[in-house]
């Protein structure tokens, strides 16, 4: 029992590590430690000389609609191409766009790696970086001086894309590509909303048309009963059409008691009005008819063309073709196919014109230091872990002779 009491110090003593056997290793392993530490820099260095990525940089200016050379003082709300919340939106629908492109191959086929990756959301996070007027600091800086000032700081003045490739034309191509589904995606969305709304317009508003159709049909046929009535009156009492200078609304109670000729004319003022308000309704249905025509033609060139700014031209073509079929007089007709190609010239300028960049991209090689720290980082390490394990080894062999 007092022997193997005596023992236990001895064998703890043994498993202690001193800084002196630290000193020791460390003396007699440096050069190999820095041996290794140099071939995994070399290493790291090779690697990233060789199969490094190209990261390619390409800025798009948000223009707005300001003409320089008209000085307008009532144009204090320029309208930039995107602003913070179409753009907080953009960034949802893209990606989803870019995945319904890949599902159903209709992404270009030397970029399907590149779609397949832009389907992510983090990846449009990482890559498309807004600049905005004012940064937060400034931000701060002149918080309560102007309105105006702080509401620049959510002014988006640029976008600068970012993509990669193995090689420095290759990055260029996907950063490139990537801009161009960036606009191209961008016009497809904002024409389907719109085409979206006028689809629910001619569900909606035929429906509250026909509604008030039907209503003031209605009213009209009493109005009429109301002047023959009148005019009955007026031929009974022919002596009761003195002009009255009291100004009375026909519609109020007491208007029974003004001369009938007054309110004959009254009346008949309120039929006018009545026909003229059918006039408007059904003239807006024929409008919202040619929508509907002009719906039926388009939707099978949405359904095949997600590029955005194809479609609006093949739009386009398709609205001028309409043109030509209504009668250049009928000004109610041309009216709501102006409004149709307002609309649509407005966002393809706003995606081309609007968006665009003035300097090529800008390609480089990045991550040197990253790539090369690391290949000494893990040299070391490595070489480290394996001096240790040699010396364990070593002293667990001499353990095991001295016991025997």
């Amino acid at each position: 029992m007092s022997d193997n009491a005596s023992a236990s110090p001895d064998l703890n003593g043994d498993q202690e590590i001193s800084l002196l056997d630290i000193v020791n290793f460390l003396q007699g392993a440096w050069k190999k430690l820095a041996i290794a530490a140099v071939v995994g820099a070399v290493l790291g260095f090779g690697n990233w000389y060789f199969l490094g990525s190209y990261q390619a940089e390409y800025v798009l200016l948000n223009n707005n609609n300001n003409n320089n050379n008209n000085n307008n003082n009532n144009n204090n709300n320029p309208s930039y191409a995107l602003d913070l919340m179409s753009w907080k939106m953009l960034q949802k629908s893209l990606p989803n766009l870019a995945a319904q492109m890949v599902d159903e191959d209709k992404a270009p086929k030397d970029q399907e790696n590149l779609y397949r990756v832009m389907s992510s959301a983090d990846w449009w996070q990482k890559n498309i970086t807004p600049s905005y007027a004012l940064s937060k600091v400034d931000t701060k800086d002149l918080a309560g001086v102007s309105k105006e000032l702080t509401d620049s700081a959510t002014t988006i003045l640029s976008l600068t894309v970012n993509a990669g490739g193995s090689t420095k034309e290759k990055s260029i191509e996907n950063v490139r590509a990537a801009a161009q589904f960036l606009r191209s995606g961008s016009t497809y969305l904002q024409l389907r909303s719109i085409l979206n709304g006028y689809e629910s317009e001619t569900v909606s508003t035929v429906a509250e048309i026909n509604k008030k159709i039907t209503s003031t049909e209605i009213n009209l046929g009493y109005q009429q009963i109301r002047v023959k009535n009148l005019e009955d009156l007026h031929k009974r009492f022919p002596g009761s059409s003195n002009a009255s200078q009291q100004v009375v609304d026909p519609k109020d109670s007491g208007a029974k008691y003004l001369p009938l000729t007054t309110q004959i004319i009254a009346a008949n003022s309120d039929i006018n009005q009545s026909k003229e308000d059918l006039i408007r309704l059904r003239d807006r249905l024929a409008q919202i008819e040619i929508i509907k025509n002009y719906l039926e033609a388009v939707n099978p060139l949405v359904e095949q063309n997600p590029n955005g700014l194809v479609l609006v031209s093949e739009l386009l073509y398709v609205e001028k073709g309409l043109r030509s079929k209504v009668g250049k007089d009928d000004a109610r007709q041309q009216e709501v196919l102006d409004q149709l190609h307002a609309q649509l010239s407005q966002i393809k300028a706003r995606f081309t014109i609007g968006l665009e960049a003035n300097m090529a991209p800008i390609s480089k090689k990045t991550g040197m230091i990253k790539a090369t720290a690391g290949g000494l980082a893990a040299a070391f390490f490595l070489m480290l872990l394996l001096l240790l394990g040699q010396r364990v080894w070593t002293h667990i062999k001499s353990g095991g002779v001295s016991n025997a």
